[in-house]
């Protein structure tokens, strides 16, 4: 690919993989939003259900991009079908707070602290294969188009579905670490870790 076309994806920050199409998540990604926080077995491991006013009241904050947008949100649907998803994010891990400090995106700035990579889907999507798809795509995009030397991914215990996704995804248990408020547990993948495993195919 010629670098201008390179720098013409990235400033769009429409993103592409085999099956997926990745946008950054905008308003009119209302929708999607409200059949997943509305939806106990999609929120069961990591929020409380939302009404549609608190999805409505928190979808300023999810459309915020730090980072030139590299940091984010973005909104994940069928490459062909244009069927939406779910969502797929980097965004700042919080440590003492319960949620996500979206006032650290900063249009231009990285930011500070640890960066984190996470997904929902909605249930119909569950199973196929499209969260490690769109995750591995960000981690391409953080170790391309930033400075980020490592990404770190959190979540409970019980929730082994998504432990597949970040082993598939090239991520490696390293541990315990206190984030959002609790002790949990955590997995990290490297920059050299990333280039190591694209360089093994």
């Amino acid at each position: 690919m010629a670098l201008t076309q390179f720098r013409i994806r990235l400033m769009n920050l429409e993103l592409y993989t085999e099956r997926l199409r990745l946008t950054p998540l905008s308003d009119a990604d209302f929708d999607i939003s409200l059949e997943m926080f509305n939806d106990p077995r999609v929120v069961e491991h990591f929020c409380d259900l939302m009404t549609e006013e608190e999805i409505r009241g928190e979808m300023p904050n999810w459309t915020k991009r730090g980072a030139d947008g590299c940091i984010g949100i973005w909104c994940s649907s069928g490459r062909m079908t244009g069927e939406k998803y779910g969502s797929v994010m980097l965004l700042p891990m919080a440590i003492e707070e319960d949620d996500t400090n979206y006032d650290l995106l900063v249009p231009g700035e990285m930011p500070p602290g640890h960066i984190e990579v996470g997904y929902a889907l909605k249930c119909s999507a569950w199973g196929k294969g499209f969260a490690t798809e769109a995750c591995k795509r960000l981690v391409q995009l953080a170790f391309e188009a930033s400075q980020l030397n490592e990404l770190l991914a959190t979540l409970e215990e019980e929730n082994t579905a998504s432990v597949s996704v970040l082993v598939k995804a090239g991520f490696a248990s390293n541990g315990r670490m206190f984030c959002y408020g609790e002790d949990s547990p955590c997995y990290r993948l490297t920059r050299s870790e990333w280039v190591e495993q694209q360089s093994a195919g």
